[in-house]
């Protein structure tokens, strides 16, 4: 039995406004369509969801003749860039906003964490809230008590129960947030990327009990997620959204690869002439970024990497530090590099950064690097990926000597074996 239907669903929005237009846009819409029986004007105009292309009209298509269907118990997976139009696919679900064109058809309750705070009244205490989400969703009191000692113990804001929500920190909203929604017992569990925020204990208790609600209690759930690994364990069918269109549905490993195929594209190393253009903001730019072997002429499992920075500091008189993080194609963190850059005020001008990843440390994969500048290790002066993408390949010497090894890792460590007699 289906428990999600979406038919050729769309949702457009004015750029610039907050809405979808004007009285005389809604006026001239309506008489259009209810007094001529023509065609929506504007609907006609808008364009498809495409960040990287300058567009000529006010309208655009978040979403664009969406039809898929969800069978009761499913867990899918729903992955794309950023601006691909995940979350509002769960926004129109969730009934936050209304689709433009189609329509959504779905059976049962659902509960939603799409943002921090989402459905949580800020003067109203943790309890109150906990309550106030029960009754929405249709359920007693009685039974809101019996699940009351579950949600505040997973959430871990026993201590802060009776404290108004607006005091509590973002890691706390998300935790509580995420509970409620989970232990309420909704038919259809809808969840953004909110989860990421959480520490990495709280991101695997909530992957535990999501795969609990749907496993043990054969309820459905939609998870958005940029973390490939996360989805992979969790779901079993993926939708793999692009500028807006419906790009790919099928199983969670084949939907994952169409993905990563796609959006993990090997780059060449990068250097801008124009630091206007270069990643960063007014604070820092970067302006190349360049990967060599250190041993051989290609880049391999067995050459290693040697890795060279150049960027400008345009801000004076602070204690700058480095953040460098390295991610595989499924967006899991293989390592993080960090160098304070001096001790003495930071002058305005160019650096430049050097570091090695010595050969059989990465197996083979594409890779891609973020780079954090911070003050004093605690302000974020800007974050953000490098506009690089490199793939390792492995180099046999003989032919056996591929096993197929998985692993973010593939050390090369000897392996001493003696035989100690009969």
């Amino acid at each position: 039995m289906k428990a999600i239907e979406f038919e050729n669903v769309g949702k457009m929005y004015r750029l610039g406004r907050v809405g979808t237009g004007t009285l005389s846009h809604d006026l001239n819409r309506w008489w259009q369509t209810s007094i001529l029986g023509k065609e929506d004007p504007y609907l006609r105009i808008g364009e498809t969801n495409d960040r990287t292309v300058r567009g000529t009209s006010d309208y655009v298509w978040a979403l664009r003749d969406i039809s898929f269907s969800v069978e009761e118990g499913e867990v899918v997976g729903i992955i794309g860039k950023n601006g691909a139009g995940k979350s509002t696919l769960l926004k129109l679900l969730s009934n936050i906003t209304a689709p433009t064109t189609g329509e959504i058809r779905y059976r049962g309750r659902i509960a939603s964490l799409l943002e921090v705070g989402t459905g949580f009244h800020q003067e109203m205490t943790g309890r109150e809230n906990i309550y106030m989400n029960g009754s929405i969703m249709g359920m007693t009191r009685a039974e809101i008590t019996s699940k009351l000692d579950d949600i505040v113990d997973f959430a871990g804001v026993s201590r802060y129960l009776d404290t108004p929500v607006k005091r509590y920190s973002v890691g706390m909203s998300v935790r509580l947030g995420f509970a409620v929604a989970a232990f309420l017992e909704p038919e259809i569990l809808v969840v953004d990327e909110v989860l990421t925020v959480g520490d990495a204990e709280f991101q695997k208790k909530a992957i535990g009990k999501m795969d609990d609600v749907a496993h043990q209690s054969g309820r459905t759930i939609l998870f958005v997620s940029h973390n490939m690994a996360s989805i992979k364990q969790l779901c079993k069918k993926g939708i793999l959204l692009e500028n807006g269109l419906l790009k790919f549905e099928g199983g969670i490993k084949e939907t994952v690869d169409e993905y990563m195929t796609n959006s993990l594209k090997v780059s060449e190393n990068v250097f801008y002439e124009d630091l206007e253009k270069a990643p960063g903001n007014e604070k820092m730019r970067v302006q190349s970024f360049v990967l060599l072997p250190l041993s051989g002429n290609e880049l391999s499992v067995a050459s290693g990497i040697h890795a060279q920075l150049k960027f400008k500091n345009f801000v004076p008189d602070i204690m700058l530090d480095v953040t460098i993080e390295l991610f595989n194609a499924e967006n899991v963190l293989v390592f993080t590099l960090f160098k304070q850059l001096t001790r003495d005020d930071s002058k305005v001008g160019f650096y430049t950064l050097e570091f090695d990843v010595p050969p059989y440390t990465l197996n083979r994969g594409k890779y891609s690097f973020r780079i954090c500048f911070g003050l004093n290790n605690r302000a974020r002066l800007y974050w953000g990926p490098l506009e690089h993408t490199f793939e390792l390949e492995d180099v046999f010497d003989v032919d056996f000597s591929d096993c197929g090894r998985p692993g973010l890792l593939k050390p090369d460590y000897p392996i001493n074996c003696c035989f100690e007699g009969k």
